[in-house]
């Protein structure tokens, strides 16, 4: 059967996003335009990277092209939820990132997991066979609205252990710095129970 690929040009949206509560969200990236929506699934670190890349992406293409880029930026416009119900076409295994100099776009392509390990020349490209896939060409205004909000999304999960950067749970954390302590609880040396009670 012959691959898949949704391509989005001139997309509305772009945006990460989750379904969930911290420490059980579901992460998506998610393409529309106009009633047309394409969801895929994925790993809160490849979200993280793939933000990651498309700001270093944009800073080298103002300094080798002179393209006219807006610099890095922490708001981003587009605080609305997925659209719903979130229907994921698939996961995501591999992600390819580019530069279409004539558009002047970022292009942003996310693979389906396989099994079998992607063949470069498939990422990027028009191949008929290979993993189903999700291309989007984001302008340099969209791109940077896309880095701010997917940094943001990530953040806002559970905060981390000051000492081995692992999630808090809100029922507390063993860290393993504190050789499987408990953080944040505290015994008082004075209400252990006395060794002399005990005979």
């Amino acid at each position: 059967m012959s691959r898949v690929i949704h391509v989005f040009r001139s997309p509305d949206r772009f945006i990460a996003g989750t379904v969930g509560q911290p420490g059980d969200r579901t992460f998506y990236l998610q393409a529309t335009h106009e009633k047309r929506v394409v969801s895929v699934m994925l790993e809160k670190q490849q979200v993280q990277v793939l933000a990651d890349r498309v700001g270093a992406m944009l800073d080298e293409v103002r300094k080798r092209f002179g393209a006219p880029v807006p610099p890095p930026a922490e708001e981003f416009s587009d605080a609305d939820p997925l659209i719903s119900p979130v229907e994921p076409e698939f996961r995501v295994g591999t992600m390819g990132l580019g530069w279409d100099a004539e558009a002047g776009s970022v292009v942003v392509e996310l693979l389906a997991i396989t099994e079998e390990e992607v063949d470069e020349s498939v990422v990027l490209g028009d191949a008929e066979e290979g993993p189903d896939a999700l291309r989007v060409f984001l302008v340099p205004e969209q791109a940077r609205e896309f880095v701010a909000r997917a940094h943001s999304i990530v953040s806002a999960g559970r905060p981390t252990c000051p000492l081995c950067g692992e999630p808090l749970d809100p029922d507390g954390h063993l860290c393993i710095r504190l050789n499987g302590y408990r953080r944040g609880v505290h015994i008082d040396p004075h209400e252990a129970p006395d060794s002399d009670d005990d005979e």
